[in-house]
């Protein structure tokens, strides 16, 4: 069980990212990350992600001291399913320029893995995540943009899971998904 929330919104988003988190950290309380969005000084974008072990509180006072933040960002509060409670287990997970946070259990990961390994990717964690994120990149490596390749990685996906998803190279916007999980969306 985890809590993801996120946020795209034209002003800073940490802080509702933060508070979101701590409304959610029953459901994990292993491990937090955030990751936003975030202009360079180039004027092209990048993604800023921070992960920690233990409660939101510790991550609150990380990003504080990293300064991160952005106008977009998605977020994560762990109970340890697939590999054990660690930074590199913590979420968001990322590939190339894909950021993800999910909730759920991915049932065919192993297969997924082998697969994805064959085409050269590089597994840091034990997570289920890191499969999924790695194949929303193999797909989005394909010349589509950041929803077909989502749509395309859950034709291969098995189990239930709920996800949002950034992209520096889609500096505007976040794709989420679910399968069987809730996942709210508020406007306003």
């Amino acid at each position: 069980m985890c809590g993801i929330v996120g946020a795209v919104a034209r002003r800073s988003v940490k802080n509702f990212l933060i508070e979101g988190l701590k409304k959610l950290e029953y459901r994990g309380y292993d491990s937090a990350g955030v990751a936003f969005i975030s202009k360079t000084a180039g004027n092209s974008y990048e993604i800023l992600r921070d992960r920690c072990l233990g409660r939101v509180s510790v991550l609150e006072s990380s990003v504080a001291e990293k300064s991160i933040d952005g106008c977009i960002g998605i977020a994560h509060t762990r109970w340890a399913t697939h590999g054990k409670p660690s930074v590199v287990n913590a979420h968001p997970h990322m590939s190339g320029t894909i950021a993800m946070v999910h909730n759920g259990i991915i049932e065919n990961y192993a297969e997924l893995k082998s697969m994805l390994i064959k085409h050269g990717y590089i597994f840091t964690s034990e997570t289920d995540t890191e499969v999924f994120v790695h194949l929303v990149n193999y797909y989005r490596k394909q010349s589509c943009g950041l929803l077909e390749a989502l749509q395309q990685a859950i034709k291969q996906v098995k189990g239930a899971y709920g996800t949002a998803i950034i992209d520096s190279a889609e500096p505007d916007s976040m794709v989420v998904s679910r399968c069987g999980s809730p996942l709210v969306i508020g406007l306003g």
